[in-house]
């Protein structure tokens, strides 16, 4: 295979000229041939005829007298040899070769030309038929004129060969220029494949598409516009790393200080206790490592890297409640759960959306004051007014909402909620602050929405999961 794009663009312009110049070629030949043939077959015919006004009756009987003048017509610097044959109806040769080839149509009316092989040589022959009166009788006599090819050829070539060179000329001058052109035009693409080699292997500046052509802008805008997508991840990785370092970073502190504590104490009672709170700290650490991890595979979900398939959210809302019910009863929360069909199904990853219920019912615990109300209400929307998920399209979908009765969100926040370890709780309360943020991740990936309001009565707060169903899904 090809893969010179120089070379394969100068194949698909020069593969057309090349057949175009051979087929003009041969139509040239065939009309110089054609020209050649038809000044041979006027001069054979004009010596013919002034043969023929030269056969007279001399006592009855046709007699002819071959004027040297006829055959001088065909004197050239080729010295093409000449022949000529006069003979009757009745088979008497008056002058000339007896052996001519060729049968004769005594009945012709026209003259004849053909072309055969005569002593080795080819010869053109032209064929007069003359018809003779004389005292009420009439013979016919043929009279035949045939001269050798070399000087046709030569006239051939004469006329053929300068329309030849000239479009083999043409050729090698459109190969030359093309290949010309193909450089020039090829130089910002090369210019562009040096500056991306020599490029800093850390640089994500854009491209600079000034001296391209405008065909080929569209492929760098491309090229730019995910060096800017790619600019965005990469500043977000930094970000979550910076933040998940300055986070780790607090337990781990918290932690040593705890054991420097704990070795200059002898009191078994306070000693335990500083354990126990050292516990209590790894503990923490433990959930904030736990959270990274689910972020990161809430990301990788959203860029179509996770195994998507249909889930029955009710089954995976009852199965969350049933596992934490008893942190509800902890704290005299009425945990429920409302809904109005047997099953949900949509699109995604099973634990992703084990993990994002998790995150949502936990939080509504976490931040519900004692003998509150949690409900978790699931509704299928069949016919929806409004575009739901990042496709812009109308789509049946389903609603999952969270409510709680407790202090809520104010609403200028609510948007800075999603973001990593933005965390808005009262002093003492434990939280990672990426509850929320998984929770987004999780949503996106699966082509939904996820917005805060105010909880029922205009008191706590609600959050609203909006998912596709998993056939409209399908059938887009």
């Amino acid at each position: 295979m090809i893969v010179s794009l120089r070379f394969r663009l100068l194949l698909w312009l020069l593969i057309p000229l090349a057949i175009y110049i051979i087929v003009s070629a041969a139509f040239s030949y065939r009309s110089a041939q054609q020209t050649a043939d038809l000044i041979q077959d006027r001069a054979l015919l004009t010596s013919a005829q002034v043969i023929a006004s030269d056969i007279t009756w001399l006592d009855g009987i046709p007699q002819v007298s071959v004027d040297p003048a006829a055959l001088e017509l065909f004197s050239s610097p080729q010295q093409d040899h000449v022949y000529y044959q006069i003979i009757t109806s009745k088979g008497r040769l008056m002058a000339g070769r007896p052996d001519l080839p060729d049968t004769i149509d005594f009945s012709q009316t026209t003259p004849k030309f053909i072309t055969q092989q005569y002593e080795q040589q080819t010869i053109r022959i032209a064929t007069e038929v003359r018809s003779l009166y004389d005292t009420g009788s009439r013979i016919n006599i043929a009279i035949r004129v045939a001269q050798t090819m070399r000087g046709h050829d030569l006239m051939l070539a004469d006329l053929w060969r300068p329309s030849l060179h000239r479009q083999i000329a043409m050729l090698i001058l459109a190969i030359a220029l093309v290949v010309i052109g193909l450089t020039i035009e090829l130089r910002p693409i090369l210019r562009l494949k040096d500056d991306l080699a020599t490029r800093d292997p850390m640089s994500l500046s854009p491209i600079k598409a000034a001296q391209l052509q405008g065909e080929l802008r569209p492929i760098v805008d491309a090229f730019n516009h995910y060096i800017q997508r790619l600019n965005t991840q990469v500043a977000a990785q930094r970000r979550f790393i910076a933040d998940a370092a300055h986070q780790l970073r607090t337990p781990l502190t918290l932690i040593d200080s705890q054991i420097q504590f704990a070795r200059k104490i002898t009191d078994p009672t306070r000693r335990s206790e500083v354990l126990e709170a050292m516990q209590e700290s790894s503990r923490s650490m433990a959930d904030l490592t736990d959270k990274l991890l689910l972020l990161s595979q809430a990301e990788v979900a959203n860029s179509h890297a996770v195994l998507h398939q249909s889930v029955d959210l009710v089954k995976v809302v009852t199965t969350v409640l049933e596992d934490i019910v008893n942190l509800a009863q902890r704290k005299n929360i009425d945990l429920g759960i409302e809904r109005q069909t047997p099953e949900a199904l949509v699109i995604g990853n099973e634990a992703l959306f084990t993990a994002m219920i998790m995150n949502l019912v936990d939080n509504a615990i976490r931040y519900t004051p004692r003998n509150g109300k949690v409900t978790v209400s699931i509704n299928v929307n069949a016919a929806p007014n409004t575009a739901i998920n990042n496709t812009g399209l109308k789509v049946p979908f389903v609603e999952v909402i969270v409510a709680d009765n407790g202090p809520g969100i104010p609403a200028e926040i609510r948007s800075r909620v999603f973001e990593r370890f933005y965390r808005h709780a009262a002093p003492g309360q434990h939280g990672t602050g990426l509850g929320l943020a998984i929770v987004k991740e999780i949503v996106l990936a699966a082509q939904g929405a996820v917005t805060l309001g105010i909880g029922p009565q205009n008191i706590g707060l609600m959050v609203l999961v909006q998912l596709p169903l998993a056939t409209s899904i399908k059938s887009t």
